[in-house]
């Protein structure tokens, strides 16, 4: 019988569940510490409301771009305590691109990042020998029915995001200028409606995971997905009939693998958590590179900390997805996080969608865009 029983959620693919049990069995022999973990649909993951959770669990596994709300209903407990410094520096000096000031807001930590993504490339290496390294040969591909991208929503504004920051024109994260610039946006909207002409219309309803288990199917045709969030499950062998590799982004600007919108998750504990200590206790040890680059990586989770990137055995069995997506995810661009974005977020990536299939035209697809962004700030 444990001393103490807390509760977590988490997100409901074996990648996000699988290795929060396996850890937590680990952390009950260390510590006597028992941790239940319940799981949640990748669509209420992104939208799901956080302080509902908080009043539930212990532990809740987050995204970065809700942390301006999160905040600002005081569900979660700041991470950044002073008699942690020094295991909170190494957690910093760990940080993959990113991952780990994302979840640093008005000078708090917020969470811990414990998984960390971007949009990357996909693709079947038993149907094509090399990947495409830029836009114009997916175009190709797609043409040839080779391709898939996931566009449902906040899929569609995701590609959008890394296609204006791959031009060089990334979208605003604060109010002080419209959210996209016209001449990139109206390029980048061109781009994914000229994509999502070519290949299956189903596309529109599809995430990540629709998308690769199509992929992963034995005598499935698609060899490429040029803009989906990189799940090392995947490249795993075993886990669908056909393995996917994973490489860093095909590029359609000048400035080389930069612009991908940042995924990831993080590891956050419930300010309203009785056993406040006991879960931050658990926070801090599995985000640590000891935990992320052994158990955390073997039991089927995708690290947060750099120390699991840079494993040569993760490295191995995965089809080097560490190494080949890593200067992608260097190079990611931090999405907005204030207080009002996820609304605008789920709004936006349907005017996104309308614009892709001819709802409505380009520019009245921008101007709600920016009209939309600017009316989000709820601070």
């Amino acid at each position: 019988m444990s001393q103490l029983r807390l509760k977590g959620m988490t997100w409901s693919h074996p990648r996000g569940y699988d290795p929060m049990v396996a850890c937590s069995a680990d952390w009950l022999e260390k510590t006597g510490v028992e941790i239940e973990w319940d799981k949640r649909s990748l669509q209420d993951f992104e939208s799901f409301p956080v302080e509902e959770l908080a009043r539930q669990y212990d532990l809740i596994v987050i995204d970065h771009p809700h942390v301006g709300q999160i905040t600002a209903e005081g569900c979660l407990a700041p991470l950044d305590l002073p008699e942690r410094a020094a295991a909170f520096a190494d957690l910093a000096a760990g940080s993959v691109g990113a991952s780990f000031p994302s979840y640093n807001w008005q000078g708090r930590q917020w969470a811990f990042p414990i998984d960390a993504a971007t949009q990357v490339l996909a693709y079947r290496p038993d149907l094509i020998a090399i990947a495409p390294t830029r836009w114009d040969e997916v175009v190709d591909l797609a043409r040839a029915g080779l391709v898939l991208l996931p566009l449902r929503p906040p899929h569609s504004l995701m590609t959008l995001f890394t296609l204006t920051g791959n031009l060089g024109h990334p979208c605003a994260v604060e109010r002080d200028r419209p959210f996209v610039d016209t001449e990139a946006a109206t390029l980048a909207l061109e781009m994914i409606r000229e994509l999502a002409a070519l290949i299956d219309p189903a596309c529109l309803t599809m995430d990540p995971i629709a998308v690769l288990d199509r992929m992963g199917e034995r005598h499935s045709p698609i060899a490429v997905s040029p803009l989906i969030y990189g799940y090392v499950s995947y490249s795993l062998d075993g886990f669908r009939d056909r393995r996917i590799a994973f490489t860093n982004m095909a590029v359609a600007g000048k400035g080389g693998r930069v612009g991908s919108a940042l995924g990831g998750t993080g590891i956050a504990v419930s300010a309203l958590s009785k056993e406040r200590e006991a879960a931050i206790d658990f926070a801090y040890w599995i985000a640590g590179g000891a935990v992320q680059s052994d158990r955390y990586w073997r039991s089927g989770g995708q690290p947060g900390h750099a120390a699991g990137w840079e494993n040569a055995e993760a490295n191995a069995a995965t089809l080097d997805f560490y190494r080949a997506t890593r200067a992608t995810l260097e190079g990611a661009w931090l999405r907005p996080r204030h207080n009002g974005y996820m609304p605008f977020q789920e709004a936006a990536s349907h005017i996104v969608n309308d614009a892709v299939t001819g709802a409505i035209s380009l520019r009245t697809a921008i101007d709600r865009l920016n009209d939309g962004f600017r009316a989000s700030f709820r601070d």
